[in-house]
């Protein structure tokens, strides 16, 4: 049997777990915040991250507030963030902020910010 691959980086996915939002929906939303992440990213962090195979591990949040958090602090240690406001135009008011997308990053940096959270 094959050894399982090590990942040395990833992308988090944050989606809010107190708006009610399809299952597509939320899909949506994860990828916005994965390619708006993404655009902000390090050149060379993201051409580790996609000869790795682009690790991307999808979490959730409580409320609002804690993206908001989550943001400055990856902010402040340097890793790429997006926030995504979704425009309204099906589920959901416009304005709502949905997901937090960030990295492409160090996992092991990723973890120090988000391995609270739970998987989606």
């Amino acid at each position: 049997m094959a050894d399982e691959p090590v990942f040395r980086y990833k992308q988090c996915l944050i989606v809010r777990n107190d708006v009610k939002m399809s299952c597509g929906k939320k899909c949506a939303q994860a990828a916005h915040a994965s390619i708006g992440a993404y655009e902000h990213a390090d050149k060379n962090l993201k051409k580790a991250w996609y000869a790795e195979g682009q690790k991307k591990v999808v979490l959730k949040a409580n409320d609002e507030r804690t993206l908001h958090e989550l943001k400055v602090i990856a902010e402040r240690v340097g890793i790429a963030s997006s926030l995504i406001q979704d425009s309204g135009m099906t589920e959901i008011p416009p304005g709502t902020i949905t997901a937090l997308g960030l990295g492409p990053a160090k996992a092991e940096d990723l973890d120090k910010i988000t391995g609270n959270l739970s998987l989606l």
